[in-house]
């Protein structure tokens, strides 16, 4: 009786342990599955925006030579930052337009000087398919960062701001972001088609040409 009850247990555990691999097995296609399925739709929303890094590709010279394509699909549509007026803004109020990310303070020295360069760059190139998004990063005293765009005699860019760094912080955490100046240009649809580290002469022959080869059409 006894070897009949350690039989039926241990067939019982058997049969337990296989629709437990069948589970598994099952949990993990499914994973496995959604996971393919998202990088699928990451890689076609995105495919734009590789083309267009491969475009500007061997125009990253000169004074736009720290210019890094993107080397695979990177979406930044969720980056959200403040308008001047204190709502809500973002690279999805952007859609459709390629956008020039820039996040600079006004502690930053670097950032201060290419800040005039930025501004002549909107004045020529900006309109209903290009932006330049300079997005402040002060943690205190917002006035401050006002005050030096007055000093310097900005017009024509908008103010943005992030004094919560959420931007710079998420930047970060997907290795993209380690000091400012840091700059990102960004397709219509919120993906990423390059990014430089440091200060650029924004309004340089360089740097429009390769801004011009990555817009569509």
């Amino acid at each position: 009786m006894t070897d009949r009850r350690a039989l039926r247990r241990g067939l019982l555990l058997l049969g337990l342990a296989a629709v437990a691999g069948v589970l598994a097995g099952t949990v993990a296609v499914y994973v496995s599955g959604s996971g393919n399925g998202n990088d699928a739709a990451l890689a076609v929303n995105c495919a734009g925006a590789l083309a267009a890094a491969n475009r500007a590709a061997p125009l990253a010279t000169g004074e736009i030579a720290a210019f890094r394509v993107a080397d695979k699909p990177e979406d930044l549509d969720d980056l959200v930052f403040k308008a001047a007026d204190g709502s809500d803004s973002g690279l999805a109020a952007f859609k459709g337009r390629t956008v020039l990310l820039n996040l600079w303070a006004t502690w930053c020295v670097p950032c201060r000087a290419e800040m005039p360069a930025l501004d002549r760059l909107q004045a020529e190139m900006g309109g209903a398919g290009f932006t330049v998004a300079a997005v402040n990063v002060d943690v205190t005293n917002p006035d401050h960062a006002h005050a030096f765009l007055a000093e310097i005699g900005v017009k024509n860019l908008a103010f943005y701001s992030d004094p919560s760094l959420g931007v710079f912080n998420a930047l970060k955490s997907r290795g993209l972001a380690i000091g400012l100046p840091t700059t990102l240009l960004v397709d219509g649809k919120g993906c990423k088609i390059g990014i430089v580290e440091g200060p650029v002469e924004w309004d340089s022959a360089d740097a429009k040409a390769l801004i011009r080869a990555t817009q569509p059409g």
